[in-house]
C-alpha cells in the first residue's frame, strides 16, 4: 500500500483519485490502521463484503479498478502490483494525459 500512497500523493492534484475499499474486515481495526500508517486515501468500509462482491465482483484483495477520465472502466488487476514501477507511473500518467471527451 505504501507505493499507491505515495502514487496517490504525488498524482492527485492533477486528476488521479485513489479508493482504499476494506471488505469483511473490522471497521475500527481498519480506522487504526490507517491512522496508524499516516494514509491519506480515502477509506470505505464494507464490513459484510456484500456490496463489494456483488456489485464489482471484488471476492479477495487487492483487486485495482482503472476509471477514466470518462469514468469507464478501462481496465483490473487482481493480485499484488509494484506501484511504484516505472511502468506502473507511465500507465497512471497515460490515463491523467488522456483527454475527458
Amino acid at each position: 500500500m505504501p507505493p499507491v500512497h505515495k502514487l496517490y500523493s504525488e498524482l492527485r492534484g492533477k486528476g488521479f483519485e485513489v479508493r482504499m475499499i476494506n471488505f469483511r474486515e473490522n471497521p475500527e481495526v481498519i480506522r487504526r490502521i490507517v491512522r496508524e500508517r499516516g494514509y491519506s486515501i480515502p477509506t470505505l468500509i464494507d464490513a459484510t463484503g456484500d456490496v463489494t462482491g456483488r456489485l464489482y465482483g471484488v471476492f479477495g484483495p487487492p483487486t485495482v479498478y482503472f476509471v477514466d477520465r470518462r469514468g469507464e472502466l478501462v481496465g483490473r488487476a487482481a493480485g499484488s502490483r509494484d506501484w511504484g514501477s516505472p511502468a506502473a507511473r507511465a500507465f497512471v500518467q497515460a490515463l491523467l494525459d488522456a483527454p475527458a471527451k
